[in-house]
């Protein structure tokens, strides 16, 4: 069943992530994070003539919402659509003749629409192909990985994008396993790692591996690092980034990249000892859903925000 705009994802922390990035009315503005077009609505809403907005997504499903955002004439002008990874941001920047971005906004939850899905395998909550990629065109599946990758980066993966602590004995028993099958379903891939988790900590166990398996498929560390690197370099001076995080690992790299201007964290230094970095701090502390949102959006209370500024040349 095709989704609504309004049913395909809630935008998360909307009127705070547009607030940040303080829209100048003949701005150049990239959302990276189309989805349902919340956000982008909202951004397309406060741009005038002479304006544009570019907004990415590769997921074809997310595509057919254009059609479902009731954008004027004047609005329709003044939008592209992107249908790309937006790890691929500056490729498409040079492609439209676009030298610099007034403000990107990136809203890194994954869709309620793909948690909802009975047929992605994005969810442990549906019987289904263990496919979860975001670009059903290209790309190896879930089941690719669990069929073919070793014990040691089957349990790496696990660990280091799921943070499950039986990482090892699970991939194991993978491992195992699958010299009597071929996974193929979630319920497959469930049998085998239900015995390894309590009762009571059970469904956030199997959010954490499935949140590693899809963070593995859709290679979204790489992406979002060459996204980072690429808004950096393209952004004016004055010029905002807008970043709504949902795992520490996300988290992590937006927060280095905004406070010391690579992916590392590495803090460079003047002759003077002063911080040498691109970025402005908005918010020196993170900005997360209020009580009311949480209510009634409960996906939006792992959801923080950061914003920061490009700095003038020296």
């Amino acid at each position: 069943m095709i989704k609504t705009a309004e049913t395909y994802h809630v935008p998360v922390l909307l009127n705070e992530s547009i607030e940040g990035l303080n829209i100048h009315p003949n701005g150049i503005y990239v959302d990276v994070t189309f989805g349902g077009g919340g956000h982008s609505c909202e951004i397309l809403s406060r741009l005038k003539e002479g304006c544009s907005l570019y907004s990415f997504d590769q997921d074809a499903d997310a595509e057919l919402n254009i059609s479902k955002m009731g954008l004027s004439n004047d609005q329709t002008d003044r939008f592209t659509f992107v249908r790309s990874n937006f790890r691929y941001l500056k490729n498409w920047m040079r492609y439209y003749n676009i030298d610099h971005i007034d403000g990107l906004l990136a809203d890194l939850g994954v869709s309620s629409h793909h948690f909802d899905d009975e047929t992605r395998g994005f969810s442990f909550r549906f019987d289904a192909p263990l496919d979860m990629r975001m670009n059903k065109r290209a790309g190896r599946t879930a089941a690719d990985i669990l069929n073919e990758e070793d014990e040691e980066k089957l349990a790496n993966i696990l660990y280091l994008y799921g943070e499950i602590k039986q990482s090892r004995r699970i991939a194991s028993a993978i491992v195992k396993a699958r010299a009597q099958l071929v996974f193929k379903s979630t319920n497959e891939l469930l049998t085998i790692v239900e015995p390894f988790f309590s009762h009571a900590r059970e469904k956030k166990e199997m959010a954490k591996m499935f949140q590693a398996l899809r963070i593995e498929v859709n290679h979204e560390m790489d992406a979002l690092r060459e996204m980072l690197l690429a808004a950096t370099d393209l952004l004016s001076p004055g010029g905002r980034l807008s970043v709504i995080t949902y795992h520490s690992l996300e988290d992590r790299m937006v927060k280095n990249i905004m406070k010391s201007g690579n992916i590392e964290g590495k803090v460079k230094q003047d002759f003077y000892g002063k911080r040498e970095t691109p970025f402005k701090l908005i918010n020196n502390k993170v900005i997360t859903a209020s009580n009311a949102e949480q209510e009634q959006n409960p996906r939006s209370r792992s959801a923080k925000l950061r914003i920061a500024e490009k700095k003038a040349n020296d």
